[in-house]
Parts: structure tokens; C-alpha cells; sequence
């Protein structure tokens, strides 16, 4: 699988060990920085995540700034993506076998890294049960 990555200085921190991890588990990963922990703008890096998701050259995807909730609502401004902010394993597992989530948004000041690793892990390893759940997000989309 492809996983694209964007984060912005604060989730710069956990961002190597999480391209690590990812190339460990076999995945190829398309990294749109940032490359340092000087401040950055995190929608410069999110949107091109997000939109390599969107068209999909890449299936999933993997965001990381301070508190998680910057790069998630970035990410949810495109149409096509369902980004979901966890700071827990369960969350990540439920975000996927629930809602279809294709991004994860990791809260870097307020979880471990090698929480952050096991986040990425189990979101990674579940899979979307469909059924009375694709109905709900079939209704995601504006319909407007």
C-alpha cells in the first residue's frame, strides 16, 4: 500500500520513526514533509497529503501536528477524504472499521511516540466492515 505523510513542526518530532515504521511493514510512502522542526504553515503540507489520498496515489494516509485537530479539519476540506483525529488505539481501529477513515490525525504534544506507532499500526491493520456503517458514509458528502 502507498501511505502519504504531512505534518507540520510540532508533529515533525514522530514523523521519521512513523515513515519507519510504515517501510517496515512493507508500505511505500509518499513523504510531503515538513523536513525540520522550524514553524511552518501545516495546511502547505496537509493539502498535497490529502490530495495524493484524494486521487489515489496513495490509499491512506498519516498527519501529525501539536494537537491533531489543525491537519484533521485541513485535510477534511477535501471532498474525498475522511480523516479521523485519534489519540488512542481503539480510536484508530474504530475509525476505520466505522467510519472508513483514510487519513489518521495524530495529537503529537499529548501522545507518546511509541503510542503514536501503535495508533498508525492498528489503523493501518483494520479494515472498514461496511454494512449499516456504508450506509452512514455514504451520507457523508454534501449533498447541497
Amino acid at each position: 500500500m502507498t501511505i502519504s505523510i504531512g505534518c507540520d513542526h510540532a508533529g515533525f518530532p514522530y514523523k521519521d520513526s512513523i515513515v519507519r515504521l510504515l517501510k517496515k511493514l512493507g508500505h511505500e510512502v509518499l513523504d510531503f514533509g515538513t523536513n525540520s522542526s522550524a514553524s511552518v504553515d501545516y495546511p502547505d503540507f496537509v493539502h498535497p497529503s490529502a490530495s495524493a489520498v484524494e486521487s489515489g496515489k496513495a490509499q491512506m494516509g498519516v498527519l501529525l501536528c501539536g494537537s491533531g485537530n489543525g491537519v484533521a479539519i485541513t485535510a477534511n476540506k477535501h471532498q474525498g477524504i475522511r480523516a479521523a483525529l485519534c489519540w488512542k488505539v481503539e480510536l484508530a481501529a474504530l475509525a476505520r472499521q466505522h467510519n472508513n477513515a483514510n487519513m489518521v490525525a495524530l495529537p503529537v504534544r499529548f501522545i507518546s511516540k511509541r503510542l503514536a506507532l501503535a495508533i498508525v499500526k492498528a489503523f493501518l491493520e483494520s479494515s472498514f466492515e461496511g454494512g449499516r456503517h456504508e450506509v452512514r458514509v455514504n451520507k457523508i458528502a454534501c449533498q447541497a
